[in-house]
């Protein structure tokens, strides 16, 4: 299964791609509205607010996670 290079999502549809274009190696969420791939620095932001919700962490250890998962992934690979 393809996983987005920037966060790691599985891509099982057209819709999971932005603007349903399944070329693309990111998804929906890591997209701006004309299906550019957000920056590093978007993409640490919105990262970090996405685990502050889901998992109730404060802003620096979630700063902290988003970091460690994004330096996993390929997107990201050259900030690390």
């Amino acid at each position: 299964m393809k996983v987005c290079i920037s966060c790691g999502m599985p891509l099982k549809n057209a819709e999971d791609y932005p603007l349903k274009d399944e070329s693309k190696d990111y998804c929906v969420h890591c997209a701006h509205a004309d299906g550019s791939m957000q920056s590093f620095e978007e993409k640490k932001s919105s990262m970090s607010e996405f685990i502050m919700k889901t998992q109730g962490l404060d802003r620096v250890v979630a700063h902290k996670a988003a970091e460690e998962l994004m330096r996993k992934l390929p997107a990201w690979e050259k900030y690390f």
